[in-house]
């Protein structure tokens, strides 16, 4: 899936992948040497994420019922833990910088959109 930011019109990831199954909630990213620009992973009824066994720094945007940007975190590095995010009902991992490339801030509205 594509995911939009649309208050600032810019695009956070061209491919996204879907996590939703505990399997692929609990894998994640893990296992993956890298995060490559243009991609993400969105994973759904998730309010906190970790970087244990990752091997490279993410940012991660928690998203609310309405796809409204709650809470941000910069550059999480491997071998760490996020906030937890109570109100948030989905976590998008994007590359590490990603989020200031966009502008993407807290009360953004995010989109997801199949890709064709």
């Amino acid at each position: 899936m594509k995911l939009l930011n649309l208050t600032r019109g810019k695009v956070l990831a061209e491919r996204a992948r879907v996590a939703e199954t505990p399997g692929s909630r609990r894998r994640g990213l893990l296992g993956s040497s890298s995060l490559p620009d243009g991609q993400g992973l969105v994973i759904v009824s998730c309010r906190q994420v970790h970087t244990f066994g990752m091997r490279y720094p993410i940012d991660v945007v928690f998203v609310d019922e309405s796809w409204t940007v709650r809470r941000i975190v910069h550059g999480l590095k491997p071998g760490r833990i996020s906030h937890l995010v109570l109100a948030a009902r989905a976590a998008l991992e994007l590359p590490a910088g990603k989020v200031e490339e966009t502008g993407t801030a807290k009360g953004d509205l995010v989109d997801a959109r199949p890709v064709v």
